[in-house]
């Protein structure tokens, strides 16, 4: 049985390369925040404004359980998810944390394309968005750092790089590659 819970700051490839470390092992990718907005048929953003932060954080929290009762899987965390509640130590016990680290010039370069899809971003200029990623990663740190493994995730910016960076954490977990055969018969009608 596997499941690797993906924690990190927004930007930061969960996502990215969740998809891609999934499918290469044949398990499931769940996205926790479209897990909570398929479930709930709202928008994270709907939820957050019905139920205030601390309203939205308990619901994820309560997602966050139901989720990791699931065998086979990789799990990609809201940004917010590992600093609330005992939410780290949890997922600790559950299965292999991974913290996707990536320099904060990184994440600006990343989160300033795509700053229109993110709602508290949209309006920042670049100073105010460097400053914001500063400051928020310096306040989770001390739970991305709870994490089993960290993993740089800087490199996935194309489909070799994302290539490259399943297999290195694919050897940093020390996960057996799954052959083709079994891969695709394990990944019939979910893909």
């Amino acid at each position: 049985m596997i499941r690797i819970f993906l924690i990190g700051y927004m930007g930061a490839g969960k996502t990215t390369l969740g998809k891609a470390f999934a499918r290469e092992l044949g398990l499931t990718f769940i996205d926790l925040d479209w897990y909570i907005e398929e479930r709930f048929h709202k928008t994270v953003q709907q939820i957050f404004e019905e139920r205030s932060e601390e309203g939205f954080r308990e619901l994820e929290r309560n997602m966050l359980h139901e989720v990791s009762d699931f065998e086979n899987v990789v799990i990609s965390t809201g940004g917010g998810t590992p600093c609330f509640f005992d939410n780290m130590e949890y997922m600790n016990t559950q299965g292999e944390t991974v913290f996707l680290s990536v320099d904060p010039t990184v994440l600006f370069r990343r989160l300033r394309v795509a700053k229109q899809q993110r709602p508290l971003l949209a309006e920042k200029t670049d100073e105010e968005l460097m400053e914001f990623i500063g400051s928020a990663l310096e306040k989770r740190m001390p739970h991305y750092s709870k994490a089993r493994h960290i993993f740089c995730a800087e490199e996935l910016e194309d489909k070799q790089q994302i290539r490259r960076s399943v297999d290195a954490l694919r050897l940093q977990l020390n996960i057996e590659k799954i052959d083709n055969e079994r891969k695709t018969d394990s990944n019939q009608g979910r893909w």
